[in-house]
């Protein structure tokens, strides 16, 4: 009777390489690539996902690592400088930034749980004392203001929100928002396309009736032409374009 073993979940292959070079407690300065590689690619088999663009991911790294095992074999390239350039060294900086950042969000999620146990105490003042108003002194408040001081000041005070009127923007009506459904405009296109076959792009354009129209239209085409719909061809810089169905 065969054993199941549950694998460990890694984040990507950054981190299964970092849980490898910790679990055989290897310098990560000095990895051992032919070890680390045999037991990630032993990982990699044993991993069961549908997923193509994750397992995508751990099939570049493995690749990364049987390309720096080769190099590893082969005599070592010398830079500028006349000294030896290791192979591993471009992988060694990923996983110092990628440890470094790892151990950043867990420092962060400590703070954020501990964030979560601040406690708050509730008001516990007596509604008496919620419900006091203090006493207002009439004469006090108004001072030496009288009647015709306080009608200046109005009259100050719109003078200063006439002034703040733009005379000329003021005059204007209020401008609509020209609304064009993207979806709508594609099935018009698309219709227009299947109806025509071959037709001028300026005639189409000149069909639409405002200048969002015009826009929503031209983007239209745009992802019609990028998923292979039509096709377009002009004679010359100046010359019309002209649009052919694909479909």
């Amino acid at each position: 009777m065969a054993i199941s073993v549950k694998l460990q979940a890694f984040e990507g292959p950054l981190d299964l390489l970092l849980h490898l070079i910790e679990k055989n407690k290897v310098d990560i300065y000095d990895i051992p690539i032919v070890e680390i590689t045999a037991q990630y690619l032993d990982y990699i088999k044993a991993m069961e996902t549908e997923d193509m663009n994750i397992m995508s991911e751990f099939l570049v790294m493995a690749a990364t690592l049987l390309e720096i095992k080769c190099k590893m074999l082969l005599p070592r390239e010398v830079n500028e400088e006349g000294e030896e350039e290791d192979p591993r060294a471009e992988l060694v900086q990923k996983l110092l930034e990628y440890k470094m950042y790892k151990y950043m969000s867990y420092e962060l999620k400590d703070r954020q749980m501990d964030a979560a146990l601040t406690l708050f105490k509730g008001k516990t003042l007596p509604k008496e004392v919620e419900d006091y108003n203090p006493p207002v002194d009439m004469e006090t408040l108004i001072g030496d203001a009288s009647l015709a001081k306080l009608q200046e000041l109005f009259k100050m005070v719109m003078k200063r929100q006439e002034d703040k009127i733009d005379p000329v923007r003021s005059k204007f009506g209020q401008i609509e928002k020209d609304e064009v459904d993207m979806d709508i405009k594609t099935s018009y296109v698309e219709d227009y396309i299947l109806s025509h076959r071959t037709f001028s792009f300026r005639e189409l354009l000149e069909k639409q009736k405002s200048k969002m129209e015009i826009i929503v239209t031209f983007l239209v085409i745009l992802e019609m032409m990028k998923v292979g719909k039509i096709s377009i061809a002009q004679e010359d810089i100046f010359e019309d374009i002209i649009i052919t169905s694909c479909i």
